[in-house]
């Protein structure tokens, strides 16, 4: 009997990282229970995320042995290279976030505990999204992400902005969530497995049955809701500008990467790439979310739009990659939402840093805000330029890597279309990055409504943003070890 519990206590050993979250989140309820802290609670939060990114990196590199498996023989999960590299993204992502909310919420009258639960909440969603393999830890998994984020979205409810944002995201990521079961139902009708694998092997006696294939379309339509590509975006502007900072932070990193791997393991696993019209739909949708979110984003003078309107139009071309050389996509897709979510953190760091909850000019998301930030706090200027520089795809910055193998992935596929749409969403990109830039750096305003705090560099959220731009730059100079760091990031 000992022998068989030892057995099931180490063939849980992969999911250590997953559990020290799951820990975190009990201790960190039982502690506002005893007594309400902002410091204690923060504290509890991000040492027990620092634990689980310590776990996860000692098993990548071999201290902590995690080659045991559950003996299912159709697991829900699965812990590989492609899920790992995933989770240690997600955690240093999560990490940032909380950094940037202690100092946020430092001046809320409300209480403030409850949002390191939610974000732990779904932080362990995201964690088991990226190593989903069944479509019931699929749609689990998701919803553990997004439920806390209605919350989440509408934590500073006194703002009217913040709680149109939360019931927004509510009522349209249900519609998707029944998007995605109905799809589900289609697949299980006509395959009769909900595992990945089972699918791929059954998929040549039925290659283009109308059921698989209303099936699979219903499932990409609930993914790309997610996702925020077009012509399922709407949702997107109007969220990220009216929720909190650090939770459009969130919203912008932690969520898009599990969604994105998630994805990107459901296509390849279950080879539902190979059907030329699921090629066609993610054709489809990587061309608008280019053209939709790049033109749109030219017309907005709110900087959290702004920067909502490029995640659409990034999300784009994540999408050509995946199409374009299909089963060889995990490592790069892996490498630019690294990436991507980096570089959002950055951006939104310095929104977040200049931002409070409870102002009546409501957070510093206008570009306005921000105009002669250069003359009263050059660093953090030089963070938001840095990140403007990458988000455009301009060389010595991680940004300009990524776009290359975006444009190299789509030529290696002999896509030149979508190649040409990279160029063209990059060229058109540039216009309103470079907008953004002027703007830190014209005459500065006589009357500033927004500013950080006098010592905001020594500060825990301040440091992130900076450590953050160091990572773009360093990755934008030496590129070999971010290549050869996201190699390994490959699915089974």
């Amino acid at each position: 009997m000992n022998d068989i519990t030892m057995n099931d206590l180490m063939g849980l050993m992969p999911y250590a990282p997953i559990i020290a979250v799951v820990v975190t989140t009990l201790l960190a309820m039982i502690a506002i229970t005893i007594k309400r802290s902002h410091v204690i609670t923060g504290t509890i939060t991000v040492t027990g995320l620092n634990v689980g990114l310590f776990i996860l990196l000692a098993q990548i590199g071999g201290v902590i042995d995690s080659r045991y498996a559950l003996p299912n023989a159709e697991q829900l999960f699965v812990i590989d290279n492609f899920a790992q590299f995933n989770m240690v993204v997600i955690f240093i992502c999560a990490l940032a976030c909380c950094t940037l909310a202690y100092a946020y919420l430092a001046n809320l009258k409300d209480n403030k505990d409850e949002l390191y639960l939610l974000m732990l909440v779904s932080t362990t969603g995201a964690l088991l999204m990226v190593s989903a393999q069944h479509m019931a830890a699929f749609f689990m998994s998701l919803e553990l992400l997004s439920i806390p984020l209605y919350g989440l979205l509408s934590y500073t409810f006194l703002r009217n902005r913040s709680l149109e944002s939360g019931l927004k995201y509510l009522v349209l990521s249900a519609t998707a969530s029944a998007t995605l079961l109905m799809g589900m139902a289609f697949i299980y009708a006509q395959v009769g497995s909900l595992a990945f694998k089972p699918i791929s092997l059954v998929l040549g006696d039925i290659f283009e049955s109308p059921l698989l294939i209303l099936g699979t379309a219903l499932m990409m339509f609930g993914i790309a809701f997610k996702l925020s590509a077009a012509p399922f975006h709407m949702w997107t502007p109007d969220v990220y500008e009216g929720a909190p900072a650090p939770v459009a932070t969130y919203l912008a990193s932690v969520s898009k990467v599990a969604m994105m791997a998630l994805a990107v393991r459901f296509l390849i696993d279950t080879a539902l790439l190979a059907l030329p019209s699921v090629q066609m739909l993610i054709m489809v949708m990587a061309t608008l979310s280019i053209l939709v979110g790049n033109l749109l984003a030219v017309r907005q003078t709110n900087l959290k739009r702004l920067l909502g309107y490029s995640s659409i139009a990034h999300m784009g071309y994540v999408l050509i990659v995946i199409v374009s050389i299909g089963s060889a996509a995990d490592s790069i897709t892996s490498m630019y939402m690294a990436v991507y979510a980096f570089t959002s953190i950055g951006a939104f760091g310095v929104v977040t840093l200049m931002s409070s909850p409870y102002r009546l000019a409501g957070e510093a998301d206008e570009l306005i805000h921000y105009q002669g930030l250069f003359w009263r706090r050059p660093v953090l200027t030089a963070v938001m330029t840095i990140m403007m520089l990458s988000l455009a795809g301009i060389p010595l910055t991680a940004g300009f890597i990524t776009k290359l193998f975006a444009i190299l992935a789509a030529v290696q596929g002999t896509n030149w279309f979508l190649a040409a749409m990279i160029i063209l969403g990059s060229a058109i990109g540039l216009f309103y990055y470079l907008r953004v830039m002027l703007t830190l750096f014209k005459r500065p305003k006589e009357f500033i409504e927004f500013d950080v705090a006098g010592q905001w560099g020594i500060r825990m959220g301040g440091l992130m943003v900076i450590g953050v731009t160091a990572v773009i730059i360093f990755f934008g100079i030496l590129p070999n070890s971010m290549i050869v760091w996201s190699s390994m990031a490959s699915i089974w």
